[in-house]
């Protein structure tokens, strides 16, 4: 061949390869991200074993995935309550695809006909029967259990601990409430929608001993179609209280971003996601950070003045509590925060963390590829984006300590469901205060936690940012307990879809 026929073979060829190189990873990568029509949670990502090796051999896995270790077939569904006990609280709950008939509310879900749905309120130790039926909501439903511990087969996920309630279906759910504190419950079948339509409701769990504040009220705060409210009413809340009288003022926050919260005089910060703070001082002139899906319990005393307590839920509503009638200006927003690594004093943790079992990384970030065939820029766990994330796997008894990273421009609230969290550091500093607990936890852009659990709840739990749009783009990893699989799927007839 002549060098003129070879340079001409060079131009038609150099191309094609350069197109080759190009369109063949993209091609692969698109495949990669494509899922099947119905697929197990079991079957996603890569196992991390924190350190530990698996005793168990490297095996085709009981789904047929070859990579995941061979697991016994102990079924999810077995974690469940005593059933031959009696339920000391039931509750009958019907999800309805409707806008409330008050003619103000913005919800386009009801339970019972309200949004939020009816209180559930139950006494430290009692069983709880609660009893879902489904008239109308389409996409089917489900009932997740925020904050509260329950066990495995009563978390509420679609495609992991159950299949959605479909129109006309029913499921109970039975947990015994052994843990006091203040919680929620929220749909978790394409949770991002119907959670902002409308679908939780408030779940208290008061100690036996009672409480020591003689009003004991819940603040709802949620956003609907951009108008702010509480208890789904777009307007104060007025708490009526005698002069000199210390509430108990339950604030929940359900939407998917953070809100801050302060107040006109003092408080004290009692509880955290349900868990009691130890030795609580007075605060004044600090805002407090309430992240997606957390709580927070406030002491307030009304003065004895006989002038209102006002706490604010943010700028555009608050709690006003005081002689009925009464009303106080807009307390301006402190300039200083309330930090809970320093607030409060030290308590025992029940297990040492120094001596932790296992330790994960839950590193976040942002990069280019495609989820579910999409092309775009998506939420990355350890540099992996869904559903090629980890499977944080646990044995019952570990200590395990996570430390989560958010490299990305945005904030992440991280929701461990099934346990609660110590957080032991947030940017290398060391905690100092009372033990804080939590199962919703504000991560901030550029920051880092250490925190740490005790793995004594065995189950399939999702692990995931609870700003619920991030979760529907991929942001989900899941702890799993050694020997646990699940007979549910995600998709599939059900059409289980979590997020």
């Amino acid at each position: 061949m002549s060098s003129t026929g070879a340079r001409r073979t060079l131009r038609v060829v150099l191309p094609v390869f350069a197109t080759v190189a190009i369109v063949a990873p993209l091609t692969w990568m698109w495949l990669a991200s494509r899922l099947p029509p119905t697929y197990s949670v079991m079957d996603m990502g890569y196992p991390d074993y924190g350190g530990v090796q698996p005793d168990l051999k490297m095996a085709e896995h009981a789904h047929g995935q070859p990579g995941h270790p061979s697991m016994p077939s102990r079924s999810i569904t077995e974690l469940i309550a005593d059933p031959s006990r009696p339920a000391e609280v039931r509750v009958d709950l019907v999800a309805r695809q409707q806008q409330p008939n008050d003619g103000r509310s913005l919800a386009r879900y009801t339970l019972n006909g309200t949004s939020p749905g009816p209180e559930i309120r139950a006494i430290q130790g009692q069983l709880v029967e609660v009893h879902l039926r489904n008239e109308s909501v389409t996409a089917g439903t489900t009932l997740h259990w925020h904050g509260l511990d329950v066990p495995n087969a009563m978390d509420g996920v679609a495609g992991v601990t159950q299949d959605a309630v479909t129109v006309g279906g029913e499921f109970t759910y039975r947990f015994v409430a052994d843990h006091a504190g203040s919680f929620w419950y929220h749909s978790h079948q394409v949770s991002n929608p119907q959670v902002a339509g409308g679908l939780f409701g408030s779940l208290v769990v008061t100690p036996k001993a009672g409480i020591a504040q003689l009003l004991d009220v819940s603040a709802v705060a949620h956003t609907y179609g951009g108008v702010r409210t509480v208890n789904g009413k777009a307007e104060d809340l007025q708490v009526p209280a005698r002069p000199g009288r210390r509430i108990r003022l339950r604030i929940t926050n359900t939407d998917n971003g953070p809100m801050e919260v302060w107040a006109s005089g003092s408080y004290r910060l009692l509880a955290i996601d349900g868990t009691d703070v130890h030795q609580p001082s007075e605060v004044s002139g600090r805002s407090l950070a309430l992240t997606a899906g957390a709580r927070a319990d406030l002491e307030v005393q009304v003065p004895d003045d006989g002038s209102p307590a006002r706490i604010q839920l943010s700028k555009a509503i608050a709690a006003i509590i005081g002689p009925r009638g009464s009303n106080a200006p807009l307390p301006p927003q402190p300039a200083e925060k309330l930090d809970p690594l320093t607030y409060g004093t030290p308590a025992p943790l029940g297990f040492d963390p120094a001596r932790a079992s296992r330790r994960f990384d839950y590193v976040i970030g942002r990069r280019p590829g495609f989820v579910r065939g999409r092309p775009g820029m998506w939420w990355s766990i350890n540099g992996h984006i869904y559903p090629h994330v980890p499977m944080y796997v646990v044995r019952e008894g570990d200590v395990v300590v996570t430390h989560i990273e958010n490299r990305s421009s945005e904030v992440h609230p991280m929701h461990l469901h099934g346990h609660h969290m110590v957080v032991l550091a947030r940017n290398d500093v060391r905690a100092t205060g009372s033990p804080w607990w939590v199962d919703s936890l504000n991560v901030a852009a550029g920051e880092s936690y250490d925190v740490a659990f005790l793995a004594n709840n065995p189950g399939i739990w999702m692990d995931h940012c609870h700003n619920l749009k991030h979760s529907a783009d991929g942001m989900v990893a899941h702890l799993m307990y050694e020997g646990l699989d699940t007979p549910y799927r995600i998709a599939g007839p059900e059409d289980n879809q979590p997020e």
